[in-house]
């Protein structure tokens, strides 16, 4: 039996859906709201009455018919930390995400959004590997500072998809492999997957690890603090030179690593090294990684909107092929990979994990 699925995943500006049975997508829209529209909203959960018409408006207009739905899975949002896997939208993770527990995010809105159109037609509602997924073992929490230990904030939808994707075409168990994956979207992050766990991971946000097109990644933390103090610049400026304005962004102008490629292509030399750097610190992100998995590694999987980068991939496997074989899988599919989540608690091939 073919299960349907309606996917709800929420950004600040836009709302994506995907309608799929199983695996095949049967069709996607990205419905897009102005900043007016959303400037009318005090919070983000007071625009669920507005996000939810607009979702059941089209799906009016592609006269689908909603009882012919399995499941509706959203988007997980800032919950409290947890580990990865696909969770029942229950009223205490309800509760939570209307809250914000851990910041206000359009991505609380998917649970929401999933349960109470779900809830009216009577199938369950579920969230997967939302961003908050947290499975980093005890050592690897300390920083040096204990007001300030390391946590766990990286792509883990996508980071989780991909390297059960690879043991499945491997026809392996995704808990017998101890993979390295790297995520490479605007954040960056790598992660050292062990027995079904992300057991240390590089804060893609405003952590650790290697700078990305719009993030500075780690900096060196005496001269931050000399920045924070000079007078010069506010408290959100700052951040902003971190997660933002840092990376590529800060060096070059340009978010997007296409414009990088044609200006390295045009000679810029500039251009060259700090593509060169950028490779260079995910390599030793893979490296240190490799140490948290002492050497023993089954395969190294880039993906993310840089993995279709050939220059940066190649380069990759060769700072850091003799670690692992490399696997590429580019891009990423997030509609798929919450609908594959509600698959395999359907299907029985997963437990559904309660919050």
């Amino acid at each position: 039996m073919a299960i349907k699925s309606l996917i709800i995943n929420p950004g600040s500006t836009s709302t994506k859906i995907g309608v799929f049975e199983d695996e095949t997508l049967l069709f996607e829209e990205t419905l897009r709201h102005s900043t007016e529209e959303i400037a009318q909203y005090a919070s983000i959960v007071d625009q669920k009455d507005f996000r939810k018409n607009i979702i059941l408006d089209l799906m009016k207009e592609k006269d689908f018919d909603m009882k012919s739905l399995d499941v509706i899975v959203g988007r997980g949002g800032m919950l409290k930390p947890i580990p990865g896997g696909t969770y029942a939208v229950t009223d205490s993770l309800l509760e939570d995400l209307k809250a914000g527990v851990q910041g206000q995010h359009a991505s609380n809105l998917g649970g929401i959004l999933a349960r109470e159109i779900a809830d009216a037609i009577g199938i369950p509602s579920y969230i997967v590997d939302p961003v908050v997924v947290d499975e980093l073992m005890p050592i690897a929490r300390y920083s040096g500072v204990p007001e300030l230990p390391r946590i766990s904030i990286f792509h883990a939808l996508n980071q989780k998809a991909v390297a059960k994707r690879y043991a499945n075409e491997k026809g392996a168990a995704y808990d017998s492999l101890r993979l390295i994956v790297v995520h490479m979207g605007g954040g960056v992050s790598v992660g050292a997957h062990e027995n079904g766990k992300v057991a240390d991971v590089f804060n893609a946000l405003d952590g650790d690890g290697a700078f990305s097109p719009e993030r500075s990644g780690a900096v060196p933390p005496g001269a931050l603090v000399k920045m924070c103090f000079s007078g010069k610049y506010t408290e959100k400026e700052v951040y902003k030179k971190l997660v933002g304005n840092g990376g590529f962004n800060a060096y070059l102008n340009t978010n997007d690593m296409r414009d990088v490629d044609k200006m390295v292509d045009e000679g810029n030399e500039e251009a060259r090294e700090i593509r060169d750097a950028f490779i260079f610190q995910v390599a030793k992100n893979i490296g240190s990684m490799a140490c948290v998995l002492q050497g023993k590694v089954d395969q190294i999987i880039l993906t993310g909107g840089i993995a279709y980068d050939k220059a940066v991939t190649d380069g990759l496997k060769e700072r850091a092929g003799f670690i692992a074989p490399i696997t590429v899988y580019p891009g990423e599919d997030e509609l798929l990979a919450l609908a594959q989540g509600a698959i395999r608690v359907m299907t029985g091939t997963e437990k559904v994990m309660e919050y």
